[in-house]
């Protein structure tokens, strides 16, 4: 029988865990059953009073019947006595007397037999019923005697069902394959996505791949996600822009074609009315640009060319700052015609130079950054709603054309990007981003607050596996349950929804470590690598199910519900129904991406179907013990260390 203990579980490298499944394949046996007792099965212990009744009804009535008997008798005995009398007094003679006598005494006689007969009759009738009771009471403590060896029988087999109850595993891992290429989310809140996000990338850098987070939410979803790695012995890299803009380094080392075209679809995030059509012409203008100013051209210097192609200020004062030289200054000038042509590429170059200075300062200040497997660029909330999609922008489609170089992993998802808040891209840099990341085998993620008509269009579009959580919006609601299918029934534990509820929202924003660089490393304790602990100690979540731990026993509760709109409307936070196809078809679950439950000591790594195929493969009516023999549990299990793969 394969091993589902969840202490001997281990991640496994080829699947992409989005939380827990909680079922109970024991149903609960309720109380024990109660034993029986004579007071309680047998009421009629003692003799019924209907038939003391009766037996005395009989007697009275016997007694009645034998009265006129008895007056007889008693007659003949006196008559009897006064024949007797008058042949001794010499009244009566004895021939006379004798033949009296015989006459009358012979009547008492048959009157005294009768008599003896009707009291035998009597005692008969007595002892009969009294045999009858006795053959009753018989009866009943055979009854008695079958019921008690059957509450023995019901109670070993409650038992034993309690047993399985108690010892059953209650929490499944929810994982799809890594040939899936991309895992879409839809809906939910700051904390659900904080959660998801934790649990996946501590699974997927367990497994010994690494991990790049594009957090366009501004809510600091993946900060129980650094300090997690932290604890686990990794230095993770933050960029928080605007501020770390000038020690952004990704595309330093594009080619100029391919960074004509990146600029050009950051200039295009403002434009939705922007066609392909649009893009090419703003591309053709920064390519030639750009073979002005030469290779490893900064933002700086492409912002001051547009400004002399734009004839927007002197361009003496670029110039004199060393942005271009007068060489180039006069080639830009001559980079296209005269006329009304002219003027339209005018417009243009002053309408890209100010969409792209602001990344005038990307790279500026680049440093030596150390390798790290946990990568988080992410945009600080007190900037502009405007300049951090323009930053969101310019960081997807960079890693694009870097994904679109880097040849194809030999291992799938073993590079993971994660785009939290990915409905704030166009959907051309989506779509681009989706084809890079499948052609490089790169895992993708994308997290969408709402199922706008661009997020519609492309939700489980591909080989991809779509995940919803809670949809306030009701429009999103309903466009989501009929994606999934109202008819489905899912499970939904009442432990989710207890430590859903007892969340806090997220506070404070990321801290940057690219600043922080010339530091000196911080000690740390290596020996820490246990994943559990790690979650209890270095994440909310941990600590939150830490403290209600205890109660877990007591809320093994859960109710079903139909994925209908107000329900979804109502989710947790940290719920997730997961819809992906398989080869038996449509597979729609319910999973919680709490990562606490990891700490759980009914947790297991193993998938729903596959503990259901190892317990049914095991019959213990084949064994000729009378008990279960315990499953193997095999070697000891390894540390859960967060260097393995490295």
């Amino acid at each position: 029988m394969a091993d589902v203990h969840p202490e001997h579980a281990q991640l496994q490298a080829d699947r992409i865990y989005l939380g827990w499944q909680y079922i109970l394949l024991h149903p609960d046996p309720g109380p024990p059953p109660k034993r029986p007792s004579p007071a309680e099965e047998q009421p009629a212990a003692e003799p019924d009073p209907a038939e003391i009744e009766l037996l005395r009804r009989e007697r009275l009535q016997e007694d009645m019947l034998n009265r006129p008997v008895r007056l007889f008798r008693l007659f003949m005995l006196v008559l009897s006595v006064l024949i007797l009398a008058a042949a001794v007094a010499g009244y009566l003679a004895w021939e006379f007397a004798l033949v009296g006598l015989a006459a009358a005494g012979g009547v008492a006689g048959i009157c005294s037999y009768a008599l003896v007969q009707g009291d035998r009759a009597v005692k008969y009738r007595v002892l009969e019923q009294q045999a009858k009771d006795e053959r009753r009471r018989q009866e009943r403590d055979k009854e008695l005697f079958r019921a008690q060896e059957e509450h023995a029988r019901r109670y070993r087999e409650w038992q034993e069902s309690k047993e399985r109850h108690d010892r059953q595993l209650t929490w499944y891992a929810v994982a799809v394959p890594d040939e899936i290429d991309r895992i879409d989310v839809a809906g939910g809140t700051l904390p659900g996505w904080s959660a998801l996000i934790t649990l996946l990338g501590a699974t997927r850098l367990y497994s010994g791949g690494h991990l790049t987070v594009l957090d366009l939410s501004e809510g600091a979803i993946a900060k129980d996600l650094i300090e997690l790695a932290r604890k686990g012995g990794d230095d993770p890299l933050v960029w928080v822009l605007p501020v770390d803009l000038p020690r952004l380094d990704l595309g330093a080392t594009l080619k100029p074609e391919a960074f004509a075209d990146v600029l050009a679809h950051v200039v295009s995030v403002s434009e939705e009315h922007r066609t392909t059509r649009d893009l090419s012409f703003d591309n053709a203008i920064l390519e030639r640009v750009l073979e002005v100013l030469g290779e490893n051209a900064t933002i700086s210097q492409v912002t001051a060319a547009l400004r002399a192609l734009a004839q927007v200020g002197d361009p003496r004062d670029d110039m004199r700052s060393g942005l271009i030289t007068a060489t180039q200054l006069e080639r830009i000038g001559t980079l296209f015609g005269r006329g009304v042509s002219d003027r339209v590429v005018i417009e243009r170059a002053w309408a890209l130079e100010s969409q792209l200075r602001k990344l005038e300062t990307l790279g500026t200040e680049a440093v030596r950054l150390p390798p790290a497997r946990l990568r988080v660029v992410s945009m600080d909330r007190q900037a502009g709603v405007f300049g951090n999609r323009v930053l969101g922008t310019y960081v997807a489609t960079a890693l694009t054309h870097i994904l679109r170089q880097s040849p194809a992993s030999d291992r799938p998802w073993y590079h993971t990007i994660i785009v939290a808040g990915a409905d704030k891209l166009r959907g051309d840099v989506l779509d681009r981003l989706m084809d890079a990341c499948e052609t490089s085998r790169t895992g993708l993620v994308l997290t969408y607050r709402s199922l706008t008509p661009t997020v519609r269009e492309r939700l489980g579009r591909g080989h991809a596996s779509v995940a919803f959580m809670r949809l306030g919006n009701a429009e999103d609601a309903r466009v989501a349950s009929e994606h999934v299918g109202t008819e489905h029934r899912l499970e939904l534990a009442q432990l989710t929804e207890t430590i859903s509820d007892s969340l806090p929202g997220l506070d404070g924003g990321y801290t940057s470590t690219i600043s922080q660089l010339a530091d000196a490393r911080e000690d740390r304790d290596e020996s820490h690598a246990d994943l559990a602990g790690d979650i209890t100690e270095s994440t909310e979540w941990g600590r939150t199910a830490d403290k209600i731990s205890e109660k877990e026993r007591v809320l093994q509760r859960s109710r079903e519900f139909l994925v209908e709109p107000h329900q979804l409307q109502q989710l947790p936070t940290t719920s997730v129904i997961v819809t992906d196809a398989t080869a038996q078809g449509r597979r729609v679950r319910l999973a919680d991406a709490n990562p606490a439950i990891l700490t759980f000591p009914k947790t297991t790594l193993g998938e729903l179907e596959e503990v259901r195929e190892a317990v049914l493969a095991f019959d213990p009516e084949d064994e000729e013990g009378d008990e279960e023999p315990p499953p193997n549990l095999g070697p000891p299990p390894p540390r859960l260390d967060w260097r393995k793969g490295r």
